[in-house]
């Protein structure tokens, strides 16, 4: 991107403006001087948010206003994409917090098409994860120490996709309907044999086939690597409703990940998640206890994708060598992280176990403890 893309001077001082989470306005940190979004964005902001053609950007076909050329640092950790504005030549990742130096040139990237703006405060995203961590047993001392005492969090905004389709399914397979038969058989109750009766089930198959359909909008895959799948996806949901047309005021005082999931990736991904959606409402059409399915046909149509930015705070932790990552969602506070194990609490707690157990078998049944009744060991 330009290097003065992200810049926003103060109109008092001349110092870098930031986003206000939660608000619409810039804030100076500074002089505290405070200034509206600049109106030229307005506009931009007001449009709809626009959907572009998933065939042309699988083929590469996009029309330059969709294309941006970003200046971008890989993480030699976690390999996070990080983008950078501005003079820096150089910084630290946000997400494990390693050193990283610009790379040399650009990058052509799809340009994102919208944004969520961060809602949480720094402040409010480190209560968030406190308690969070507060809440871990057998996590170490030292963690929650570090995240009350610990540097400022980082806001960064992850790039995802998400994707819409109108599909239409034929489908062939089978329905099942369990039905009872009653037979006579022989038990041992007691030492002697008695005859009983039982309900065994069984399950006549019928052919079936018909159709589903089914309309797809804004499932969400993440473009990033740099997070371990699992935490990036259980920072869910996020409310897609808050997104507003991409505009870089909202980045300013933030930092901004590209995306390292290619987009043919990401539509692959979109479309297992959605073929298993489909395969469910197969299911339900052929009704009866049981299904099998043979053959399932969709028929995709009214393909198309955005490229959008959701806001995270993040925070790196090294404990014994390793770095623990944890991330909290800037528009609802849900914190999901890596966490260490702290083993003297884990082998207390083991010690502890077994005292009571002892205890516990002591007091049910003394002399089964070698024990005599003067209580004393025999």
């Amino acid at each position: 991107m330009p290097q003065d893309e992200y810049r926003y001077p103060c109109e008092q001082c001349g110092a870098q403006l930031r986003f206000a989470p939660g608000q619409t306005r810039l804030v100076c940190d500074h002089c505290g001087h405070v200034q509206e979004i600049p109106q030229s964005a307005a506009p931009k902001r007001a449009r709809a948010l626009g959907e572009l053609d998933l065939r042309k950007g699988l083929q590469d076909d996009l029309s330059d206003r969709d294309m941006v050329e970003v200046r971008t640092t890989t993480c030699p950790n976690c390999g996070a994409l990080v983008e950078i504005s501005g003079a820096t030549h150089a910084t630290e990742c946000p997400f494990c917090a390693t050193p990283v130096v610009l790379d040399t040139g650009t990058t052509r990237h799809i340009k994102p098409q919208a944004l969520i703006p961060f809602a949480l405060t720094e402040s409010e995203a480190r209560k968030a994860m406190t308690d969070w961590m507060g809440s871990l047993w057998f996590a170490p001392n030292t963690l929650l120490e570090y995240a009350r005492k610990g540097r400022a969090m980082n806001g960064v905004y992850v790039p995802f996709w998400t994707f819409d389709a109108d599909t239409q399914s034929r489908y062939t397979g089978q329905r099942g309907e369990y039905y009872y038969e009653t037979r006579t058989v022989q038990v041992r109750v007691n030492g002697r044999m008695e005859t009983r009766q039982e309900q065994v089930r069984h399950t006549r198959w019928y052919p079936a086939s018909g159709r589903v359909a089914r309309d797809f909008d804004d499932v969400l895959v993440m473009a990033s690597q740099s997070l371990p799948g699992r935490l990036g996806d259980e920072l869910t949901p996020w409310d897609l409703s808050a997104l507003v047309p991409y505009g870089p005021e909202y980045l300013a005082g933030f930092q901004a990940e590209g995306y390292t999931v290619r987009l043919a990736d990401g539509h692959q991904t979109a479309r297992e998640r959605m073929e298993a959606v489909i395969l469910q409402d197969v299911r339900r059409d052929i009704g009866g206890d049981e299904q099998r399915v043979n053959d399932v046909d969709t028929t995709w149509s009214d393909e198309t994708f955005k490229h959008i930015l959701l806001p995270i705070w993040t925070a790196a932790y090294k404990y014994n060598g390793k770095s623990y990552r944890f991330l909290v969602n800037g528009q609802t506070g849900e914190v999901q992280g890596e966490r260490p194990w702290s083993a003297w609490k884990i082998a207390f707690a083991v010690l502890l176990a077994l005292i009571v157990a002892f205890g516990a078998a002591y007091l049910y049944d003394p002399q089964a403890m070698g024990f005599d009744q003067s209580g004393w060991m025999d």
